[in-house]
Protein backbone atom coordinates (compact mmCIF):
# COMPACT_ATOMS: atom_id res chain seq x y z
CA UNK A 1 0.00 0.00 0.00
CA UNK A 2 1.20 3.58 -0.60
CA UNK A 3 0.84 6.37 1.97
CA UNK A 4 -2.19 7.85 0.27
CA UNK A 5 -5.43 7.23 2.22
CA UNK A 6 -7.34 4.48 0.46
CA UNK A 7 -10.94 3.47 -0.12
CA UNK A 8 -12.99 0.45 0.85
CA UNK A 9 -15.61 -0.74 -1.63
CA UNK A 10 -18.30 -2.70 0.19
CA UNK A 11 -20.01 -5.17 -2.17
CA UNK A 12 -18.09 -5.73 -5.35
CA UNK A 13 -20.79 -6.29 -7.99
CA UNK A 14 -21.12 -4.09 -11.10
CA UNK A 15 -21.20 -0.69 -9.40
CA UNK A 16 -18.57 -1.80 -6.88
CA UNK A 17 -16.33 -2.71 -9.81
CA UNK A 18 -17.02 0.66 -11.45
CA UNK A 19 -16.02 2.52 -8.29
CA UNK A 20 -12.95 0.32 -7.82
CA UNK A 21 -11.79 1.27 -11.29
CA UNK A 22 -12.70 4.95 -10.91
CA UNK A 23 -10.62 5.29 -7.74
CA UNK A 24 -7.85 2.93 -8.77
CA UNK A 25 -7.26 4.84 -11.99
CA UNK A 26 -6.76 7.97 -9.88
CA UNK A 27 -4.08 6.23 -7.83
CA UNK A 28 -6.24 5.57 -4.77
CA UNK A 29 -5.50 2.22 -3.03
CA UNK A 30 -8.68 0.11 -3.02
CA UNK A 31 -9.79 -2.80 -0.85
CA UNK A 32 -12.96 -4.72 -1.73
CA UNK A 33 -15.26 -6.38 0.82
CA UNK A 34 -18.11 -8.72 0.03
CA UNK A 35 -20.09 -11.49 1.71
CA UNK A 36 -19.43 -13.70 -1.34
CA UNK A 37 -17.11 -14.00 -4.28
CA UNK A 38 -17.46 -10.91 -6.49
CA UNK A 39 -16.14 -9.51 -9.74
CA UNK A 40 -14.49 -6.37 -8.29
CA UNK A 41 -11.97 -8.50 -6.39
CA UNK A 42 -10.52 -9.53 -9.77
CA UNK A 43 -9.88 -5.96 -10.93
CA UNK A 44 -6.24 -4.99 -11.28
CA UNK A 45 -7.10 -1.98 -9.11
CA UNK A 46 -8.18 -4.14 -6.16
CA UNK A 47 -5.23 -4.35 -3.78
CA UNK A 48 -6.91 -6.76 -1.33
CA UNK A 49 -10.18 -8.63 -0.95
CA UNK A 50 -11.81 -9.78 2.28
CA UNK A 51 -14.93 -11.80 2.82
CA UNK A 52 -17.06 -10.04 5.44
CA UNK A 53 -20.09 -10.93 7.61
CA UNK A 54 -23.67 -10.17 6.58
CA UNK A 55 -24.08 -6.42 6.07
CA UNK A 56 -26.98 -6.09 8.51
CA UNK A 57 -25.21 -7.90 11.33
CA UNK A 58 -23.38 -6.30 14.25
CA UNK A 59 -20.49 -8.56 13.31
CA UNK A 60 -20.11 -6.55 10.10
CA UNK A 61 -19.38 -3.36 12.05
CA UNK A 62 -16.96 -5.22 14.33
CA UNK A 63 -15.28 -6.65 11.24
CA UNK A 64 -14.73 -3.17 9.75
CA UNK A 65 -13.22 -1.86 12.97
CA UNK A 66 -10.96 -4.89 13.41
CA UNK A 67 -9.85 -4.60 9.78
CA UNK A 68 -8.93 -0.96 10.30
CA UNK A 69 -6.81 -1.82 13.32
CA UNK A 70 -5.14 -4.86 11.78
CA UNK A 71 -4.36 -3.32 8.37
CA UNK A 72 -3.74 0.27 9.53
CA UNK A 73 -6.62 1.73 7.50
CA UNK A 74 -7.29 4.73 9.75
CA UNK A 75 -8.92 7.53 7.74
CA UNK A 76 -9.80 5.42 4.72
CA UNK A 77 -13.09 6.19 2.93
CA UNK A 78 -16.00 3.75 2.70
CA UNK A 79 -18.10 3.39 -0.48
CA UNK A 80 -21.19 1.18 0.03
CA UNK A 81 -22.93 -0.44 -2.94
CA UNK A 82 -26.33 -1.34 -1.49
CA UNK A 83 -28.98 -0.06 0.88
CA UNK A 84 -28.46 -2.60 3.65
CA UNK A 85 -24.84 -1.50 4.02
CA UNK A 86 -25.91 2.13 4.24
CA UNK A 87 -28.55 1.33 6.87
CA UNK A 88 -26.05 -0.47 9.08
CA UNK A 89 -23.29 2.08 8.70
CA UNK A 90 -25.70 4.96 9.38
CA UNK A 91 -26.86 3.25 12.58
CA UNK A 92 -23.24 3.02 13.68
CA UNK A 93 -21.82 6.33 12.44
CA UNK A 94 -20.44 7.22 15.89
CA UNK A 95 -18.39 4.00 16.02
CA UNK A 96 -17.40 3.90 12.36
CA UNK A 97 -16.50 7.61 12.26
CA UNK A 98 -13.64 7.02 14.69
CA UNK A 99 -11.92 4.87 12.07
CA UNK A 100 -13.24 5.68 8.60
CA UNK A 101 -14.50 8.59 6.51
CA UNK A 102 -17.90 8.48 4.82
CA UNK A 103 -20.64 10.68 3.36
CA UNK A 104 -23.37 8.27 4.46
CA UNK A 105 -26.39 10.26 5.75
CA UNK A 106 -27.06 10.28 9.50
CA UNK A 107 -30.10 8.25 10.70
CA UNK A 108 -32.52 11.20 10.76
CA UNK A 109 -31.85 12.17 7.15
CA UNK A 110 -31.70 8.56 6.03
CA UNK A 111 -35.23 8.04 7.33
CA UNK A 112 -36.44 10.90 5.12
CA UNK A 113 -34.83 9.21 2.12
CA UNK A 114 -35.48 5.49 2.62
CA UNK A 115 -38.90 5.72 4.22
CA UNK A 116 -40.88 6.37 1.05
CA UNK A 117 -43.77 8.00 2.93
CA UNK A 118 -41.43 10.55 4.52
CA UNK A 119 -39.65 11.13 1.20
CA UNK A 120 -42.90 11.81 -0.64
CA UNK A 121 -43.99 14.23 2.07
CA UNK A 122 -40.67 16.09 1.81
CA UNK A 123 -41.18 16.29 -1.95
CA UNK A 124 -44.69 17.69 -1.51
CA UNK A 125 -43.27 20.53 0.60
CA UNK A 126 -41.35 21.84 -2.41
CA UNK A 127 -44.10 21.05 -4.98
CA UNK A 128 -42.44 18.09 -6.66
CA UNK A 129 -45.03 15.84 -8.36
CA UNK A 130 -45.50 12.33 -6.96
CA UNK A 131 -47.85 9.48 -7.98
CA UNK A 132 -51.20 9.43 -6.18
CA UNK A 133 -50.49 7.42 -3.03
CA UNK A 134 -52.47 5.56 -0.36
CA UNK A 135 -50.98 4.41 2.95
CA UNK A 136 -52.85 1.28 4.12
CA UNK A 137 -53.66 0.33 7.70
CA UNK A 138 -56.05 -2.30 9.01
CA UNK A 139 -58.56 0.42 9.85
CA UNK A 140 -58.60 2.19 6.48
CA UNK A 141 -58.44 -0.58 3.86
CA UNK A 142 -62.06 0.12 2.92
CA UNK A 143 -61.26 3.77 2.24
CA UNK A 144 -59.15 3.23 -0.88
CA UNK A 145 -59.89 5.91 -3.48
CA UNK A 146 -57.47 5.15 -6.29
CA UNK A 147 -57.69 4.65 -10.03
CA UNK A 148 -56.88 1.06 -10.87
CA UNK A 149 -54.60 -0.63 -11.77
CA UNK A 150 -52.27 0.12 -8.85
CA UNK A 151 -48.98 -1.12 -7.42
CA UNK A 152 -48.08 -1.90 -3.81
CA UNK A 153 -44.50 -1.34 -2.68
CA UNK A 154 -42.59 -1.33 0.58
CA UNK A 155 -41.75 1.91 2.34
CA UNK A 156 -38.30 0.38 2.68
CA UNK A 157 -37.76 -1.03 -0.80
CA UNK A 158 -34.82 -3.40 -0.36
CA UNK A 159 -36.29 -4.98 2.77
CA UNK A 160 -39.61 -5.45 0.96
CA UNK A 161 -38.02 -7.03 -2.12
CA UNK A 162 -35.89 -9.39 -0.03
CA UNK A 163 -38.94 -10.42 2.00
CA UNK A 164 -41.23 -11.09 -0.97
CA UNK A 165 -38.78 -11.72 -3.81
CA UNK A 166 -40.14 -8.83 -5.88
CA UNK A 167 -40.22 -5.04 -5.84
CA UNK A 168 -43.93 -4.49 -6.43
CA UNK A 169 -47.34 -6.17 -6.51
CA UNK A 170 -49.80 -5.24 -9.26
CA UNK A 171 -53.56 -5.13 -8.64
CA UNK A 172 -56.13 -4.65 -11.40
CA UNK A 173 -59.01 -3.88 -9.02
CA UNK A 174 -59.92 -3.39 -5.36
CA UNK A 175 -60.73 -7.07 -4.85
CA UNK A 176 -57.28 -8.18 -5.97
CA UNK A 177 -55.64 -5.47 -3.89
CA UNK A 178 -57.40 -6.64 -0.72
CA UNK A 179 -56.33 -10.21 -1.45
CA UNK A 180 -52.75 -8.96 -1.73
CA UNK A 181 -53.08 -7.21 1.62
CA UNK A 182 -54.01 -10.53 3.23
CA UNK A 183 -50.95 -12.16 1.67
CA UNK A 184 -48.62 -9.30 2.63
CA UNK A 185 -49.78 -9.34 6.24
CA UNK A 186 -48.39 -12.85 6.64
CA UNK A 187 -44.85 -11.44 6.52
CA UNK A 188 -45.11 -7.71 7.24
CA UNK A 189 -47.35 -5.05 8.74
CA UNK A 190 -49.47 -3.15 6.22
CA UNK A 191 -48.10 0.11 7.59
CA UNK A 192 -44.76 -0.89 6.04
CA UNK A 193 -46.32 -0.65 2.57
CA UNK A 194 -47.91 1.97 0.34
CA UNK A 195 -50.09 1.83 -2.77
CA UNK A 196 -49.76 4.05 -5.83
CA UNK A 197 -51.66 4.58 -9.04
CA UNK A 198 -49.64 3.18 -11.93
CA UNK A 199 -47.90 5.62 -14.23
CA UNK A 200 -48.90 4.37 -17.72
CA UNK A 201 -46.04 2.75 -19.62
CA UNK A 202 -46.16 4.10 -23.16
CA UNK A 203 -42.78 2.76 -24.18
CA UNK A 204 -40.75 5.96 -24.12
CA UNK A 205 -41.23 6.97 -20.47
CA UNK A 206 -38.57 4.82 -18.86
CA UNK A 207 -36.96 5.71 -15.53
CA UNK A 208 -34.84 8.87 -15.54
CA UNK A 209 -32.01 9.12 -13.03
CA UNK A 210 -30.83 12.52 -11.89
CA UNK A 211 -27.50 11.98 -10.15
CA UNK A 212 -25.51 14.50 -8.16
CA UNK A 213 -22.75 15.29 -5.74
CA UNK A 214 -23.85 17.86 -3.16
CA UNK A 215 -22.46 19.53 -0.08
CA UNK A 216 -25.12 20.68 2.41
CA UNK A 217 -27.73 20.91 -0.33
CA UNK A 218 -25.49 22.84 -2.72
CA UNK A 219 -25.16 21.11 -6.07
CA UNK A 220 -21.51 20.67 -7.09
CA UNK A 221 -22.01 18.55 -10.19
CA UNK A 222 -24.72 16.43 -11.80
CA UNK A 223 -25.41 13.91 -14.54
CA UNK A 224 -28.69 12.54 -15.95
CA UNK A 225 -29.37 9.16 -17.55
CA UNK A 226 -32.34 7.15 -18.70
CA UNK A 227 -33.08 3.45 -18.82
CA UNK A 228 -33.78 2.02 -22.28
CA UNK A 229 -34.03 -1.67 -21.36
CA UNK A 230 -34.47 -3.30 -17.95
CA UNK A 231 -35.48 -6.55 -16.32
CA UNK A 232 -38.25 -7.12 -15.47
CA UNK A 233 -39.50 -5.06 -18.41
CA UNK A 234 -41.06 -2.50 -16.04
CA UNK A 235 -39.85 -1.47 -12.57
CA UNK A 236 -36.68 -3.43 -13.26
CA UNK A 237 -32.90 -3.26 -13.10
CA UNK A 238 -31.18 -1.48 -15.96
CA UNK A 239 -29.50 -3.53 -18.69
CA UNK A 240 -29.15 -0.82 -21.38
CA UNK A 241 -29.16 2.95 -20.73
CA UNK A 242 -28.13 6.31 -22.14
CA UNK A 243 -27.00 9.74 -20.97
CA UNK A 244 -29.54 12.56 -21.46
CA UNK A 245 -30.41 16.04 -20.20
CA UNK A 246 -33.81 17.09 -18.84
CA UNK A 247 -34.36 20.61 -17.56
CA UNK A 248 -37.51 19.81 -15.55
CA UNK A 249 -35.86 16.91 -13.75
CA UNK A 250 -32.84 19.11 -13.06
CA UNK A 251 -34.92 21.89 -11.48
CA UNK A 252 -37.04 19.51 -9.40
CA UNK A 253 -34.01 17.66 -8.07
CA UNK A 254 -32.28 20.90 -7.16
CA UNK A 255 -35.23 21.87 -4.95
CA UNK A 256 -35.44 18.45 -3.32
CA UNK A 257 -31.73 18.20 -2.47
CA UNK A 258 -31.80 21.69 -0.99
CA UNK A 259 -34.85 20.72 1.06
CA UNK A 260 -32.96 17.70 2.41
CA UNK A 261 -29.72 19.67 2.92
CA UNK A 262 -28.05 16.67 1.32
CA UNK A 263 -24.31 15.92 1.32
CA UNK A 264 -22.72 13.22 -0.82
CA UNK A 265 -23.58 11.20 -3.92
CA UNK A 266 -27.20 10.42 -4.76
CA UNK A 267 -29.50 9.16 -7.50
CA UNK A 268 -33.00 10.66 -7.76
CA UNK A 269 -35.40 8.60 -9.91
CA UNK A 270 -38.36 9.89 -11.90
CA UNK A 271 -41.01 8.54 -14.25
CA UNK A 272 -42.86 10.71 -16.76
CA UNK A 273 -46.66 10.55 -16.47
CA UNK A 274 -47.96 10.89 -20.06
CA UNK A 275 -51.49 11.87 -18.97
CA UNK A 276 -50.53 14.33 -16.22
CA UNK A 277 -47.54 15.46 -18.33
CA UNK A 278 -45.34 15.61 -15.24
CA UNK A 279 -42.09 14.00 -14.12
CA UNK A 280 -42.99 12.20 -10.91
CA UNK A 281 -40.60 11.34 -8.11
CA UNK A 282 -40.08 7.63 -7.48
CA UNK A 283 -37.20 7.37 -4.99
CA UNK A 284 -33.73 8.48 -3.93
CA UNK A 285 -30.67 6.26 -3.56
CA UNK A 286 -28.03 7.87 -1.28
CA UNK A 287 -25.14 6.16 -3.09
CA UNK A 288 -23.89 5.35 -6.56
CA UNK A 289 -26.12 3.17 -8.72
CA UNK A 290 -25.63 0.15 -10.99
CA UNK A 291 -24.65 2.07 -14.15
CA UNK A 292 -22.45 4.74 -12.53
CA UNK A 293 -19.72 3.82 -15.05
CA UNK A 294 -21.66 5.71 -17.72
CA UNK A 295 -21.42 8.95 -15.73
CA UNK A 296 -17.70 8.30 -15.28
CA UNK A 297 -17.32 7.73 -19.03
CA UNK A 298 -19.04 11.09 -19.58
CA UNK A 299 -16.49 12.79 -17.34
CA UNK A 300 -18.46 12.83 -14.07
CA UNK A 301 -16.39 10.75 -11.65
CA UNK A 302 -18.59 10.54 -8.54
CA UNK A 303 -16.42 8.16 -6.53
CA UNK A 304 -13.40 10.43 -6.95
CA UNK A 305 -15.38 13.58 -6.01
CA UNK A 306 -16.58 11.96 -2.80
CA UNK A 307 -13.06 10.75 -2.03
CA UNK A 308 -11.60 14.22 -2.66
CA UNK A 309 -14.25 15.85 -0.47
CA UNK A 310 -13.58 13.46 2.40
CA UNK A 311 -9.83 14.04 2.15
CA UNK A 312 -9.89 17.83 1.69
CA UNK A 313 -8.65 17.71 -1.91
CA UNK A 314 -9.76 20.58 -4.14
CA UNK A 315 -11.91 19.50 -7.10
CA UNK A 316 -12.86 21.20 -10.35
CA UNK A 317 -16.40 19.93 -10.82
CA UNK A 318 -17.72 19.53 -14.40
CA UNK A 319 -21.01 21.20 -15.34
CA UNK A 320 -21.53 19.63 -18.77
CA UNK A 321 -21.30 16.12 -20.18
CA UNK A 322 -21.85 14.27 -23.45
CA UNK A 323 -25.42 13.15 -24.16
CA UNK A 324 -26.58 10.09 -26.08
CA UNK A 325 -23.79 7.78 -24.85
CA UNK A 326 -25.02 4.25 -24.16
CA UNK A 327 -24.21 1.75 -21.37
CA UNK A 328 -24.79 -2.00 -21.54
CA UNK A 329 -24.58 -4.80 -18.99
CA UNK A 330 -23.59 -7.37 -21.60
CA UNK A 331 -24.82 -10.76 -20.34
CA UNK A 332 -27.98 -9.59 -18.59
CA UNK A 333 -28.98 -7.40 -21.53
CA UNK A 334 -28.37 -10.26 -23.98
CA UNK A 335 -30.39 -12.76 -21.94
CA UNK A 336 -33.35 -10.54 -21.04
CA UNK A 337 -33.53 -8.93 -24.48
CA UNK A 338 -33.85 -12.40 -25.99
CA UNK A 339 -36.71 -13.11 -23.57
CA UNK A 340 -38.36 -9.79 -24.41
CA UNK A 341 -38.14 -10.53 -28.13
CA UNK A 342 -39.78 -13.95 -27.63
CA UNK A 343 -42.59 -12.30 -25.64
CA UNK A 344 -43.13 -9.63 -28.28
CA UNK A 345 -42.03 -6.79 -26.01
CA UNK A 346 -38.91 -5.91 -28.00
CA UNK A 347 -38.54 -5.51 -31.74
CA UNK A 348 -35.62 -7.42 -33.28
CA UNK A 349 -34.68 -4.48 -35.52
CA UNK A 350 -34.69 -2.09 -32.56
CA UNK A 351 -32.46 -4.43 -30.63
CA UNK A 352 -30.01 -4.90 -33.51
CA UNK A 353 -29.82 -1.16 -34.12
CA UNK A 354 -29.01 -0.56 -30.46
CA UNK A 355 -25.94 -2.78 -30.80
CA UNK A 356 -24.55 -0.50 -33.51
CA UNK A 357 -24.27 2.40 -31.05
CA UNK A 358 -21.04 3.31 -29.30
CA UNK A 359 -21.44 1.58 -25.95
CA UNK A 360 -19.81 1.73 -22.53
CA UNK A 361 -19.83 -1.76 -21.01
CA UNK A 362 -20.69 -2.45 -17.40
CA UNK A 363 -17.93 -5.00 -16.85
CA UNK A 364 -15.97 -5.53 -20.08
CA UNK A 365 -12.75 -3.53 -20.27
CA UNK A 366 -9.68 -3.94 -22.46
CA UNK A 367 -7.48 -2.39 -19.79
CA UNK A 368 -8.98 -4.47 -16.95
CA UNK A 369 -10.23 -7.70 -18.59
CA UNK A 370 -10.22 -10.21 -15.74
CA UNK A 371 -13.54 -9.18 -14.06
CA UNK A 372 -15.49 -9.92 -17.26
CA UNK A 373 -13.83 -13.32 -17.65
CA UNK A 374 -14.64 -14.17 -14.03
CA UNK A 375 -18.22 -12.93 -14.38
CA UNK A 376 -18.67 -15.16 -17.43
CA UNK A 377 -17.37 -18.16 -15.45
CA UNK A 378 -19.76 -17.39 -12.57
CA UNK A 379 -22.76 -17.14 -14.90
CA UNK A 380 -21.86 -20.38 -16.70
CA UNK A 381 -21.51 -22.17 -13.34
CA UNK A 382 -24.89 -20.79 -12.26
CA UNK A 383 -26.49 -21.94 -15.52
CA UNK A 384 -25.10 -25.46 -15.05
CA UNK A 385 -26.46 -25.65 -11.49
CA UNK A 386 -29.91 -24.63 -12.73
Amino acid sequence: MNNKPGAIIVEGHVQGLSNTRALGEAGVPVIVLDTHNCIARHSKYCKDFYKCPDYLSNEFIDFLIDLCKEKNLQGWSIFPSNDHIIFKLSENLDRIGKFYKTTIPPPGLLQKIYNKEKLLREAEKVDIPCPVTFYPEKSNVGEIRLKFPVITKGKFGLTFSKTFGRKVFFAKDKKQLKEQFVFLERKTDLTNTFVQEIIPDVGYNKTISFTAFCIKGELKTFWIGQKIREHPWTFGTATYTQSIYNQVVYEQSLKLLRQLNYTGICEVEYLYHPVEEKYMLIEINPRTWLWVALAKANGVNYALYAYNYLNGIETNYPHTYEQGVKWRNYWTDLFYSYQAILKGKLNVKTYRNSLKSSVIYAVRSKSDPKPFREMTKMLLALARRR
